[in-house]
């Protein structure tokens, strides 16, 4: 998110990949940040690495806001169940142009935009993202310190691993 013209906004990408590509025939897919956790690295880590990757953002961790789990079957390969634990995070924005990407993000993010926070829980794609959305505006309702700083923004992110669970 970033606050400017006195609200906040929330960083979203729509992810370049086969599920989103055929979504896309009927609306856009729009998501948080996400990655998996690197050997060595802690969630929180992962979430500014992945924001920096996928929007071209520097941020800085202000809060945990919760974890979801759950689970799907691959619809690729071996069809296996696969569990996760997703971690969501608040980050507040320091500098950076959003979308401006390497080009081999390219290859998993079509596109990084602003979107305004109190949108988001309807912009959404996922379920859990739109209750996390809904979650940073709490928090931000509960924090007014965050507020008065000019051109301050947050974003909220998530990672994963794949060892069994998964932090999103």
């Amino acid at each position: 998110m970033r606050r400017m013209r006195e609200r906040w906004w929330i960083a979203v990408i729509e992810p370049q990949s086969p599920a989103a590509k055929r979504n896309r025939q009927r609306r856009r897919t729009i998501a948080l940040p996400k990655g998996l956790v690197d050997a060595g690295e802690q969630p929180e880590q992962t979430a500014v690495r992945e924001v920096r990757e996928e929007t071209g953002l520097e941020a800085d961790l202000i809060a945990k806001l919760t974890d979801i789990r759950y689970m799907y079957v691959r619809s690729w390969g071996d069809r296996d169940r696969v569990f996760k634990v997703v971690s969501f995070f608040l980050l507040l924005y320091r500098s950076g142009h959003i979308g401006e990407i390497t080009p081999d993000m390219h290859k998993e993010v079509r596109v990084a935009e602003w979107i305004p926070l109190e949108r988001a829980a309807k912009t959404l794609s996922y379920r859990g993202e739109r209750e996390v959305a809904l979650l940073a505006q709490k928090y931000l309702a509960a924090n007014p310190q965050l507020l008065p700083l000019p051109s301050i923004s947050s974003s909220v992110h998530k990672t994963e691993t794949s060892t069994g669970e998964a932090i999103d």
